[in-house]
């Protein structure tokens, strides 16, 4: 049982509060010339809009959708540079490679992530695949798109070869290092989430291989960074093929009680929800049933059957203050008896990425 305070901070937020070293706006005067052939609706080709391209269309909806007001001139032509760089290459699974950088700057947009994270994703892969440039960039779409993508860059250059713990702790404090803007992690980070959802047509010791640098290195960096439902995923994606006959024990299991696990849940949530909403207007009731990894920690760990482990399940509760937080935990211990030794305080002793919460 969790219960948090209503002091959450947007990715958006987030991102725009850190500073960025060597990181400007407007592209630079007096280069244009130098990447007319790069720019969209040039003499030798007209650009492919988004909503004209089959991949694109999902990206220009998702566009529509969304709560901010995207500057769609300039996703417009970033998409064009990058379809027509991409144009002839494909993934190994046969679509268009231009699916891939779409898919990440979707996975971004859900994140809430700005007009300069989005169009690096867009472009994170050019520079590296493509006869694209920095430079080229940096004068068709300005500096600080330019340097998420150089960043980025970067980041794939860093080899992961060790597999002992102390080394992939100083993988990850270099990755930190070097990402002097922190949108360079988030774009890296969805990069590698949508290779993992993709990880099947690899071959199995590329997906192996793939799937422990998933675990010990990218799903620590999204927990840092308080990216909970990015870091539930990559663990559950690498555990996938890292050991198959367990994760589909646990997804055969999960499956096969759904409705029993779903109902446990929903009677839990409205006991809550009868003590607690009238004495505290606005909060928030919500539940889930652990996920894949956590439970197979649990197994492993404790040595234990997925029969005999019983914390599945997790309600979290959110109000307005911290005072309310503790409130609330004198209400939930009189509907259920706390087990010993199972509380903490993440409050007074928050987290190294600032968490803050109560647990029982």
């Amino acid at each position: 049982m969790t219960g948090g305070c209503r002091r959450w901070m947007t990715l958006r937020h987030l991102v725009h509060t850190m500073p960025a070293e060597g990181l400007g706006g407007g592209a630079e005067p007096g280069l244009q010339l130098a990447v007319q052939e790069l720019q969209p609706g040039g003499p030798e080709e007209e650009a492919v809009s988004m909503r004209d391209d089959p991949v694109g269309r999902r990206l220009a909806e998702a566009l529509d959708q969304a709560e901010y007001a995207y500057d769609r001139e300039l996703l417009e032509r970033v998409f064009g540079l990058a379809q027509k760089a991409h144009k002839e290459q494909l993934r190994l699974n046969g679509d268009a490679y231009i699916s891939h950088p779409v898919e990440v700057a979707l996975i971004l947009l859900e994140l809430g992530m700005d007009n300069e994270c989005i169009a690096a994703a867009l472009l994170h892969d050019v520079v590296e695949d493509t006869p694209v440039t920095t430079k080229e960039l940096r004068t068709a779409f300005g500096p600080d798109v330019a340097t998420l993508v150089e960043g980025v860059t970067k980041l794939g250059k860093i080899p992961y070869t060790s597999k002992e713990e102390e080394q992939v702790e100083n993988l990850r404090k270099m990755f930190m290092a070097t990402a002097k803007d922190i949108r360079v992690l988030i774009i890296k980070l969805a990069d590698r989430l949508h290779n993992m959802r993709t990880l099947e047509v690899m071959p199995d010791f590329k997906r192996r291989e793939k799937s422990r640098e998933t675990m010990e290195v990218y799903a620590p960096l999204a927990h840092r960074l308080g990216m909970q439902r990015m870091k539930v995923e990559l663990e559950d994606l690498a555990l996938r093929y890292l050991d198959p006959v367990g994760y589909g024990e646990i997804q055969h299991d999960f499956a096969e009680n759904r409705s029993e696990h779903e109902q446990f849940l929903g009677d839990i949530m409205a006991r809550i929800r009868a003590r607690v909403e009238p004495e505290f207007p606005g909060s928030q009731v919500s539940g889930r049933i652990k996920h894949t990894y956590s439970v197979y920690q649990k197994m492993y760990k404790q040595n234990k059957t997925l029969r005999e482990i019983y914390d599945l399940y997790a309600v979290r509760i959110i109000v307005d203050s911290m005072v309310d937080c503790y409130n609330v935990l004198g209400i939930v211990h009189d509907l259920f008896k706390p087990i010993p030794g199972k509380f903490k305080d993440y409050i007074s002793t928050p987290k190294p990425n600032m968490y803050q919460s109560l647990h029982t």
